[in-house]
């Protein structure tokens, strides 16, 4: 069975998300991610089932990481924000070391088509994807180009794809 083949089996039924934005400076009204985020995965019929802002504090992305694959209709958590090298990015070294199964296409395919648009400077990028408790978690940079970059090239061609993959048994 090839990928296409796979994609038949999965469908087309909503998938339902949870969104998390890594920032210290970010609230409900500033956070261009998650109005994005929200607004193009419902315009294509998905639902959001959790939705937060945390301080990129390692213990805080941890306790919204544990929240949010609680949430039983959730299938794929989405992290932005965290994912850099400067000392206040946390997400990363969090979810990394949480993840059961880690997905290392996603981050190699993330940096590639950033490194299209920003240069030399994709390889800054910790973002990355994995399974935990059952759930996919997909953890990308917080610029809202990157974000989008993401969504529109890896995520959302291959949603449904991959929210049957973690649960199917054969």
């Amino acid at each position: 069975m090839g990928a296409s083949d796979h994609r038949e089996k999965a469908g087309h039924a909503p998938v339902t998300l949870a969104i998390v934005t890594v920032s210290d400076t970010r609230t409900p009204d500033t956070d261009v991610n998650g109005h994005y985020l929200k607004e193009v995965f419902t315009n294509e019929g998905h639902i959001i089932g959790g939705y937060a802002i945390v301080k990129d504090e390692a213990h805080q992305v941890e306790r919204i990481l544990d929240e949010m694959v609680r949430i039983q209709d959730v299938r794929i958590v989405l992290f932005n924000g965290g994912t850099g090298i400067a000392p206040r990015d946390t997400t990363y070294d969090v979810i990394a070391r949480k993840l059961e199964k880690t997905l290392p296409g996603f981050g190699e395919i993330f940096r590639m088509l950033s490194y299209e648009q920003v240069g030399a400077a994709a390889m800054l990028s910790r973002a990355t994807a994995g399974v935990y408790r059952g759930k996919l978690v997909v953890s990308t940079p917080g610029s809202p180009n990157a974000v989008k970059l993401a969504v529109e090239k890896l995520i959302l061609p291959e949603i449904n794809h991959l929210a049957w993959e973690i649960v199917r048994t054969s």
